[in-house]
């Protein structure tokens, strides 16, 4: 294959003949073949990342490698001139295929039937009117409808790279910028297709395929990178909200036993090091146990619903709140015994004074129990217990 590329780029242009020694480099088989690797390297990619849009940049690549070598064979016979205008719808539509390459990047590109309608004029006329009136009349036009196509590729990149910052999309973008000024320049200053002029266009073109080529890369190893970056966050997000049901009770949204058990070794640590005061509050629902014999356990918790909300609501996010029991709530806070008492009471008459008590079944109230953590304690049990008995001793003297 490599010999049979090889021959097909020393050909002549125009059927002449190549004398012994000579190369003679055919820009339009060299921007083919230039075309053609490009397309097999993006497949190889294709066969290990499967996106849709890699398969509209191949399929762009073919179609314009396709029109290339066609361009070669272009004479002044009339079924070489058809040849030739059926080589500029084909460079047109690879064009087009870079466009609904780029759609392809985001979502499933939408093909409609009127997109064949509408090619369907622009097809006939490439086929037809150069055998009527020669290669001038699709020349040029095919020019500036390939620089359209281009400019509108060069557009949808360059939209990719403000929604996904894939530098390989601003380079792919830019490149199809350059190209679509090479196919102006070709209509504006270029006489007919086998002008001089053209073949430095043709060198100039398949320079810049290489570097679209490169940006092709790129945003393929890029996409794959953001791919994984967005199937990391994913996981991060589910384990981080399977922590979440594992720490937290379902029921009212406080914190369990299970996340204490975690933390109050750190933070016993903690309140050792550095000497901040620290103190249990243990909080009991009021009536609670009559509650759920008498009216049910759907009543029950609406009300354990509501008082774990009101505390999560009064108590400051740097402390901590867990179901301790059934109707018993303990909280870990940041301060002396004096102020959590202070605070206690203070919890008492907020919540005996709130309006959406009177809603709640009668007699529905909180008893606290307030103690210290001492200095280099290592076991809280003991002082959650008496924290349990002040409680009791709270509920005594409300009652």
């Amino acid at each position: 294959m490599i010999a049979l590329v090889l021959a097909m780029l020393t050909l002549p242009d125009q059927g002449g003949s190549v004398s012994p020694g000579a190369a003679i480099v055919n820009p339009r088989v060299l921007a083919g073949a230039t075309a053609v690797v490009i397309a097999s390297l993006l497949f190889l990619l294709y066969v290990y990342r499967r996106r849709p849009f890699i398969l509209y940049w191949i399929a762009a690549w073919l179609l314009l490698a396709t029109s290339m070598f066609l361009m070669r064979s272009f004479a002044g016979t009339q079924l070489g001139l058809m040849v030739f205008g059926i080589s500029q719808l084909l460079a047109i539509i690879g064009a087009l295929a870079f466009v609904v390459a780029a759609d392809a990047y985001r979502h499933r590109p939408q093909l409609r039937r009127g997109y064949g309608l509408v090619l369907l004029p622009v097809a006939i006329w490439f086929s037809l009117a150069p055998v009527a009136l020669g290669s001038s009349a699709v020349f040029a036009p095919g020019h500036v409808l390939i620089a359209g196509a281009l400019t509108a590729a060069a557009v949808a990149h360059l939209l990719l790279l403000r929604q996904v910052r894939l530098i390989g999309a601003l380079i792919v973008g830019i490149t199809f910028v350059v190209l679509a000024a090479v196919n102006v320049w070709m209509a504006a200053a270029v006489a007919t297709p086998v002008d001089a002029a053209m073949k430095n266009a043709l060198v100039t073109t398949t320079v810049v395929f290489l570097v679209a080529a490169l940006g092709m890369q790129l945003m393929t190893f890029e996409d794959m990178t953001y791919e994984l970056r967005r199937a990391n966050r994913r996981l991060e997000d589910a384990q981080s909200n399977l922590r979440e049901l594992v720490i937290t009770d379902p029921l009212t949204g406080t914190r369990n036993r299970r996340f204490f058990d975690e933390i109050i070794g750190k933070e016993l640590q903690r309140h050792s090091r550095y000497r901040t005061p620290m103190s249990l509050v243990f909080i009991d629902i009021d009536r609670f146990k009559a509650i759920n014999d008498t009216l049910g356990h759907e009543t029950g918790d609406r009300v354990l619903r509501f008082v774990a909300g009101f505390l999560l609501r009064h108590i400051r996010e740097a402390d901590y709140i867990f179901r301790w029991g059934g109707d018993e709530f303990l909280v870990l806070i940041t301060c002396t015994e004096e102020e959590a008492l202070r605070r206690g009471g203070q919890l008492q008459a907020e919540f005996s004074g709130s309006p959406e008590v009177a809603e709640l079944p009668a007699g529905v109230a909180l008893s606290i129990g307030v103690v210290e953590v001492p200095v280099d304690t290592k076991d809280v049990l003991p002082l959650i217990q008496k924290a349990d008995e002040r409680m009791y001793e709270n509920k005594k003297k409300r009652r």
